[in-house]
C-alpha cells in the first residue's frame, strides 16, 4: 500500500495530477486547492497518499499534509460519503477549518460544499465528531486586513475553476475582489465558497 510519494509533478488536469517517481508516473486524484498548491510542472513535490481499493478499481488520492489524509479517511468512513465528496469537502474546508465547523456545529458552512444538503450536513456533524479528535478551538478569530493576490495566483485559480467546468462569467464573479495572503489554494477555497453560495 502506497503511503506517500516524492517525485516530479509532470501533469495536472483539473483535480488529477501525475507525479513521476523513478521513471514511473503515478496518477492521483486531489482537491482543487491541492492541485494549484503543488507548484509548477517540473517541480519536485511530495504528497501523502490514500490508496483506495474497490472490487474493480484502485485509485490514489494525494494530500499535502498528513492531517488532510486523516480527515479524508474519516470522511469516507462516514455513511454516504465517497471519495469524491470527501475531496469536495476538503476543497472548501481544510482540516483546521473542518475542526472549527464541527466544534461549532456550523451547518451552513458544511452546506457550502457542492453536493452537501442540510440533512447530509447534520449527519456528518454527528458522525465526524465521533471519528475525529476535536481539540479545544479558539472561536475568537480576529479579522485581519489581507493584501490583494498577485496575477499569477489569480491565473492559477482561474485555470483550476475552468478545469472544474465553470464558465467564464462564473469565474469572473468568483474572483472579483478576492483578497488573501496570496496563497492560491486559499483563493480557490474562497472562490468555491462564493460559487456555492450563488448556485
Amino acid at each position: 500500500m502506497i503511503g506517500s510519494l516524492r517525485g516530479v509533478l509532470i501533469e495536472r488536469s483539473g483535480a488529477e495530477i501525475t507525479i513521476e517517481v523513478g521513471g514511473v508516473g503515478y496518477r492521483l486524484m486531489v482537491s482543487p486547492s491541492t492541485a494549484v498548491g503543488l507548484g509548477e510542472l517540473g517541480d519536485e513535490t511530495f504528497v501523502f497518499v490514500h490508496h483506495h481499493f474497490r472490487e474493480d478499481d484502485q485509485t490514489l488520492y494525494g494530500f499535502p499534509a498528513r492531517e488532510e489524509r486523516v480527515c479524508f479517511e474519516a470522511l469516507i468512513s462516514a455513511h454516504g460519503v465517497g471519495p469524491s465528496l470527501a475531496l469536495a469537502i476538503l476543497g472548501v474546508h481544510d482540516p483546521a477549518g473542518l475542526t472549527t465547523v464541527l466544534a461549532t456545529e456550523d451547518l451552513a458552512a458544511l452546506c457550502l460544499v457542492p453536493g452537501v444538503g442540510k440533512k447530509t450536513a447534520q449527519r456528518l456533524l454527528v458522525e465526524l465528531k465521533e471519528k475525529l479528535e476535536l481539540p479545544d478551538v479558539d472561536l475568537t478569530v480576529a479579522a485581519a486586513s489581507q493584501p490583494s493576490p498577485g496575477a499569477s495566483e489569480l491565473a492559477d485559480v482561474r485555470e483550476a475553476l475552468a478545469g472544474l467546468g465553470y464558465g467564464a462569467d462564473e469565474i469572473q464573479v468568483a474572483l472579483k475582489g478576492l483578497t488573501s495572503d496570496g496563497d492560491a489554494s486559499v483563493l480557490l477555497k474562497q472562490a468555491l465558497q462564493r460559487l456555492a453560495v450563488n448556485s
